[in-house]
């Protein structure tokens, strides 16, 4: 495959002097293996999307460092008009500005700090784990609203049929069926049956016009850096139908947020209670476990994914709802 690839429009080979594990740091930016938007494949990592700011579109490829577990060169290879500031931005993409060494140094000072064993060995197995900022504010707020109050499946399909009914073709050579998101300008003009067709409800519908329509003021903000993420929560919440976990969920992926936990997630707060106190809590609960962390807590909400817990399963599933016929 990278054999046959044209010669990149711009590349640069990234020497951090920290681990990156580039599939497990892209992997939250990827909605489910069908993303037309975000692919790991075996060469590496493909993003396809437009530079905040020109809207430039680009086609990018990083490919993973020798070893997720030691520091190691990263080369990114970027293809269309916006290839040269993409590779530019690639060391705050891969969160080479997310500074884990005083929650490593905690780790190994104190005792892991109450930490369960398991959450410290997850730190131990993924030293390369980094928090993503992309700074595409716009593009993240459309893919987590159609996450709200919807199945995981429901939210893939609905992220999927977005792309593929407006999105636009990614430079090549972007692998097949891979594209570049809708702009704000055609969200703003997807006629109201095209989102009953495509299983979105009128709340999430209504939600993604009004960031559709901020779009320049919202952007702003995503070039806001990770020390003003609270401002940049305290705005999005402004805007009426961005609540807390939506704002969170945006967050933690345009701005790498290390200490902004999603709350009135329907299975979160349960899963930080059975990991770090064997018992499910609600949202208050899960804040209060998490607050000995304070800066650091959605590393510690991380970790928690990746240390293997089989979590209880109780009350009733969220069934789909289709909101076609009404």
């Amino acid at each position: 495959m990278l054999d046959s690839l044209p010669t990149p429009d711009a590349s640069a080979t990234l020497r951090p002097d920290v681990p990156v594990d580039v599939r497990l740091t892209l992997g939250v930016l990827q909605r489910g293996h069908a993303d037309p938007t975000v692919q790991s494949r075996p060469e590496g990592v493909w993003l396809c999307f437009r530079v905040p700011g020109t809207g430039d579109p680009v086609t990018m490829l990083i490919r993973p460092a020798p070893s997720a577990l030691v520091p190691g060169p990263v080369p990114v290879l970027a293809w269309g008009p916006g290839a040269q500031a993409a590779v530019d931005g690639a060391h705050r993409l891969l969160g080479l500005d997310d500074d884990w060494s005083a929650f490593d140094a905690r780790l190994a000072s104190d005792g892991a700090g109450g930490l369960p064993p398991a959450v410290v060995r997850a730190r131990r197995a993924h030293p390369g784990l980094r928090l993503p900022a992309t700074g595409r504010m716009v593009d993240q707020l459309f893919m987590v609203v159609l996450e709200q109050k919807v199945t995981h499946d429901q939210a893939r399909a609905g992220w999927r049929w977005l792309v593929r009914s407006h999105g636009d073709p990614a430079p090549a050579p972007a692998p097949a069926g891979m594209l570049l998101p809708p702009t704000a300008r055609v969200v703003r003009h997807v006629p109201s049956w095209q989102w009953h067709a495509g299983w979105v409800q009128p709340a999430q519908s209504r939600a993604l016009l009004r960031v559709a329509e901020r779009a320049t003021a919202l952007e702003r903000l995503g070039a806001r850096g990770a020390d003003e993420v609270d401002q940049v929560v305290g705005a999005l919440t402004t805007l009426p139908g961005i609540g807390a976990w939506t704002a969170a969920e945006t967050v933690q992926r345009t701005h790498g947020a290390a200490d902004t936990v999603a709350v009135g997630d329907y299975h979160l707060a349960h899963h930080v209670g059975e990991a770090l106190s064997g018992r499910r809590t609600d949202d208050a609960g899960m804040l209060r476990l998490l607050s000995p962390w304070a800066g650091h807590r959605q590393r510690v909400v991380r970790l928690i994914g990746l240390a293997g817990y089989r979590f209880s399963r109780f009350g009733p599933k969220l069934a789909p709802a289709d909101h076609r016929r009404r």
